[in-house]
């Protein structure tokens, strides 16, 4: 019999996925010793984003992923019962509840240590990366796993290609500053100076980001300044300074209409992130060109994507080699842990 203490052993290490803008919305409430239901906080969402509900579930994916990883290094398997409901950011019912998870023995083998250490150390670099280019080796490695789960892995080193595609990505922090939905939320979720982001140990901050906070917090309180070519220029000086010695690009293209399609985006997204970082491979995701709708249309035209109906590319990151990048923040274990009765 599974101690319940296990669980708590668990949420300590699986609290380290990650979600966008760092928000971790993944709640957990314990049923028994083996038993949990997983929760998806919808005050802990980024509703504005034209793509808030699917990737909500796409980081629900991500979470159940990186579940299964820890669980197996405990000697566990997590047997998962979904609840694929529509998520609903008007809900008067703010945790939404997708999965049941039971805990079952489970045999740890090697493979299971590996991808738990690379779980426990994966980070998302925005340093610049280094002049060294990933092997195909280990591109194919990659596109085996996007496959498996009926995705499409595609990457591209041409050099003007991938300076095109880290334009788009810019212009559309600029252009995301003019929705005003958009807006409140990032400034919501940034956390301009170390003190800050050690206090709510969550969100975007300066300091993984590479931006000095407080010019950070001047530009972003006055985001009219982004328009004028003095300060607009200042900022896109300092955001590129951190693109330096990108070479690759890749993106995922696949199934992405429904709410399995979206869990299961996310499940394939971890483990190559996973596969990834055990070759000490650094990511970063460009989300915003994903779910921005005029950076998106511009991003598969420049690199000649044919989305069909059903398909899209949903996943958009640079890769490389980099120095290790600082660590962002995660809330403690308890704040992730559900007190009380839950629905059943």
């Amino acid at each position: 019999m599974v101690n319940i203490a296990i669980w708590k052993k668990i949420v300590d290490s699986v609290r380290l996925y990650p979600s966008p803008h760092n928000s971790q919305p993944i709640k957990l409430a314990v049923i028994d010793s083996t038993t949990a239901d997983i929760f998806y906080d919808l005050d802990l969402g980024l509703p504005a984003e034209s793509y808030g509900i699917s990737f909500a579930h796409v980081c629900a994916g991500v979470f159940l992923e990186s579940l299964r990883i820890v669980a197996a290094h405990n000697g566990l398997m997590s047997v998962e019962e979904l609840y694929l409901d529509d998520l609903n950011f008007d809900s008067n019912e703010r945790l939404h509840k997708f999965a049941r998870v039971k805990l079952v023995p489970h045999s740890i083998s090697p493979e299971d240590n590996s991808a738990y250490e690379a779980f426990m150390s994966r980070q998302t670099s925005r340093r610049p990366y280094d002049s060294r280019i990933v092997s195909r080796e280990i591109i194919e490695g990659v596109k085996e796993i996007a496959s498996s789960s009926g995705y499409e892995f595609s990457s591209t080193d041409n050099q003007q290609l991938v300076d095109d595609i880290i334009m788009i990505n810019q212009a559309t922090l600029f252009d995301d500053l003019q929705n005003d939905a958009v807006y409140s939320e990032i400034m919501h979720w940034l956390r301009f100076s170390r003190n800050e982001a050690n206090q709510k140990r969550d969100g975007l901050s300066a300091e993984t980001m590479l931006m000095p906070g407080k010019l950070l917090h001047f530009t972003m309180k006055r985001r009219w300044l982004w328009t004028y070519p003095g300060i607009g220029n200042l900022i896109r000086y300092v955001y590129l300074k951190t693109m330096k010695g990108v070479h690759q690009l890749g993106w995922l293209k696949g199934p992405f209409q429904t709410t399995s399609d979206f869990v299961e985006a996310g499940r394939s997204f971890m483990k190559i992130w996973i596969y990834l970082t055990q070759h000490q491979i650094y990511i970063h995701p460009f989300g915003t060109v994903i779910t921005n709708p005029k950076s998106h249309k511009l991003f598969v035209k420049k690199a000649n994507i044919q989305e069909n109906e059903g398909t899209m590319a949903w996943m958009l990151f640079r890769f490389g080699y980099s120095k290790q990048p600082p660590k962002a923040q995660r809330r403690a274990a308890g704040a992730m842990i559900i007190e009380g009765n839950t629905n059943e």
